[in-house]
């Protein structure tokens, strides 16, 4: 607003102003302001005086200067038209005829046509103020003519700080966390939360409580929230069926449920991921900040997503209930089993009870040097260790007519050759080896082997992929190399800008091209295909060849 501010206090004032913005967050109170800064008695400024006889009837609504026209039920042409014969005329009393037409957007195409010239040139005692809530169903034409000003959103803190001044003007009682509600509830504009205000208070009893809010407004209480993530944590399903039930019981909002709950895995996201994150118009923030340390990042974008498509989903579900509780079952159901790593310092990661460990196998059934698989290992992982390729290069026991020395030997020429697989060229058939589940596969194949000896292993990748290099990837890239070699060696990355890396995924890529060209050819000459091109005007349909080894 300093542009309109500015163009008021030195005098040189726009013919037509277009105010945007959602409903309720002051597009008519702003223009009522801007038509007592053109009208005050004591000259036009971007502060009127809000005393003067001008100011005083503007504010009552009985100013016969200041037109408000609602565009919605005025759609006609001929109404148009019959407001735009008095634009001739001069103001009766101010200094400026000044025409208000709220959602403009409502007229129609013919009445567009009709303003359109008298708005490009306007009498100069005549001044437009265009208010809409929807300003893509303007025409570029009044657009054009109008200066426009896009209306942001009201925070929670604006909006909870004026329910907070009205309350204390009325002297009501009330609980921070219920005008914390009524502020989130109102979605950024004011006319809603002063709407939820009033509803709320004719249902209060002289104090404005938490519990009264929350029944009007049927949202789900934070310790519902808190017993289905304490649930995600320790891995008890049963707790989180618990919760939606009590929340079904009480008569609350299941599609709510998990709108919130989504809301929440938001927070905490941002709380991981952002340092200087803190938002203290959460009640919960303390909560907030403990269950953030205590879930792995990995795991509150994966519940976070499960939850957005099941609130989708939702409408296909035989009921609410039964979709809400799938969708918490798919959670438990979905979550990573791999090694889990803390989200930072101080990051405590999930109980090991809530991860599924891996049964005993015996030594003839797995390709590794120890007769047991490490706890945290999945039923997937245990599939692939028991499937490689055969011959698989790993350390094996020494036979009994070994000696000592020989038995070094052996593993060292098995190391080596561990070692020479772990190059560019054999990293692919690597990958394919190890016992990964698909995401981390995915992931590793975007890395390009640098460098190996003995104790370590560098590998590359682009700086654009390096916020896939997640602590849960790599503890579990680590665990199954050192697993397949039965050594431990020492993983790490290094980034390259811009670089041309021979990984396993541009391998791929080039592949899939190169199939798809050769494809392309066999049926361009083909001679069946050729003929029926010279015959009966046949086409190939571009896009429509598919190499045989494709998938879909």
């Amino acid at each position: 607003m300093r542009a309109l501010s500015n163009g008021l206090n030195e005098g040189r004032v726009h013919h037509a102003f277009l105010f945007t913005g959602t409903r309720g967050v002051g597009k008519t109170t702003i223009a009522r302001i801007l038509a007592k800064s053109l009208n005050c008695l004591e000259g036009v400024s971007a502060v009127p005086c809000g005393k003067c006889q001008h100011c005083v009837a503007i504010d009552e609504g009985r100013f016969v200067d200041l037109l408000e026209i609602d565009a919605a039920s005025r759609t006609k042409v001929d109404d148009t038209r019959e407001i735009l014969d008095n634009v001739q005329y001069a103001p009766a009393r101010g200094r400026y005829k000044v025409y208000l037409i709220d959602e403009v957007h409502m007229l129609s195409t013919h009445s567009f046509n009709a303003l359109l010239k008298t708005l490009e040139e306007p009498p100069d005692h005549v001044k437009f103020v265009l208010a809409t809530t929807d300003p893509q169903k303007i025409p570029v034409t009044i657009l054009s003519r109008c200066m426009q000003f896009n209306l942001r959103h009201l925070s929670v803190d604006q909006i909870g700080g004026q329910l907070h001044y009205i309350l204390d003007q009325e002297q009501i009682r009330s609980e921070p966390a219920a005008v914390a509600l009524l502020a989130r509830a109102a979605d950024g504009s004011m006319r809603d939360g002063l709407s939820l205000l009033d509803q709320a208070l004719a249902a209060a009893a002289g104090v404005l409580e938490t519990s009264a809010v929350e029944d009007m407004l049927g949202t789900v209480e934070q310790r519902h929230l808190a017993s289905i993530v304490e649930a995600l944590i320790a891995g008890d399903a049963g707790a989180a069926l618990a919760a939606v039930g009590e929340v079904f019981s009480l008569g609350r909002q299941l599609p709510r449920l998990l709108a919130d709950l989504a809301e929440l895995l938001h927070r905490v996201a941002l709380i991981q991921q952002l340092s200087d994150y803190r938002d203290d118009s959460r009640t919960d923030w303390d909560q907030l900040v403990d269950f953030a340390a205590r879930l792995d990042p990995e795991d509150v974008q994966l519940y976070y997503q499960i939850v957005i498509t099941g609130s989708r989903d939702l409408k296909f579900a035989p009921s609410q209930r039964t979709g809400c509780e799938m969708t918490l079952l798919r959670m438990f159901a979905f979550r990573p089993a791999g090694p889990a790593q803390p989200a930072g310092p101080g990051v405590r990661s999930a109980p090991a009870a809530s991860r599924p460990a891996a049964p005993a196998v015996r030594e003839a059934a797995t390709p590794t040097v120890s007769a047991t698989t490490p706890a945290g290992t999945s039923s997937a992982s245990l599939k692939a260790a028991a499937t490689i390729g055969p011959e698989p290069a790993v350390a094996k026991p020494p036979s009994a007519g070994l000696s000592p020395v020989a038995s070094t030997d052996l593993t060292a020429d098995v190391a080596a050759d561990e070692t020479a697989e772990l190059s560019a060229e054999g990293w692919p058939r690597l990958i394919e080896r190890l016992a990964l589940n698909g995401p981390v596969r995915a992931v590793a194949g975007m890395l390009a082997v640098n460098a190996v000896d003995e104790h370590r292993v560098e590998f590359a990748l682009d700086h654009a992929d390096l916020a896939m290099m997640t602590a849960r990837f790599k503890a579990s890239l680590t665990h199954a190399l050192n697993e397949f070699w039965g050594v431990e060696r020492r993983i790490e990355f290094k980034t390259v800008d811009g670089g041309d890396l021979v990984t396993p995924a541009s391998l791929a890529q080039t592949r899939s091209v190169q199939d798809q060209s050769d494809a392309e050819a066999a049926i361009a000459n083909d001679p069946v295909v050729q003929k029926m091109q010279q015959t009966l005007d046949a086409e190939i349909v571009p896009g429509s060849v598919r190499p045989t080894n494709a998938t879909e």
